[in-house]
């Protein structure tokens, strides 16, 4: 399976990368919630800062929801379960695992925050030029 060209796609990415991208999500959820806190020029600093944590973030997040449905669809991972000889207890959850994985709208909406965030962070440093 090593050689196989969907195995790349399975293995997860490195702990560097996960590591990031969940920091970046920490960061940019501090940035926003400081905001009350400060000043005039510190405010639009943790703007940036979290918008662009932000889509860097909820970018991984729907880039993971993808893969993950990928995988279900290209190996018919609910019919292997289904025809699996799993337990039934067993069986039950890691189909609801299987099955969500497939239908779960979170990688739209992570898709669509990302969208929003970069014609946010476009139109303000238009307005900060401009």
């Amino acid at each position: 399976m090593e050689n196989h060209p969907i195995s790349k796609k399975i293995h997860p990415g490195s702990t560097f990368w996960r590591f990031f991208f969940f920091l970046s999500g920490i960061v940019a959820t501090i940035a926003y919630r400081i905001v009350p806190f400060l000043t005039p020029l510190q405010v639009k600093i943790a703007w940036y800062v979290g918008t662009v944590g932000f889509i860097l973030y909820f970018w991984h997040r729907a880039h993971i929801e993808t893969k993950r449905a990928n995988l279900v669809k290209d190996h018919d991972l609910v019919n292997v379960v289904k025809e699996s000889d799993i337990k039934s207890e067993e069986k039950s959850a890691v189909s609801y695992l299987v099955k969500t994985s497939l239908t779960s709208k979170a990688r739209y909406n992570s898709a669509f925050i990302v969208v929003i965030s970069i014609l946010a962070l476009i139109a303000s440093i238009a307005m900060d030029l401009f």
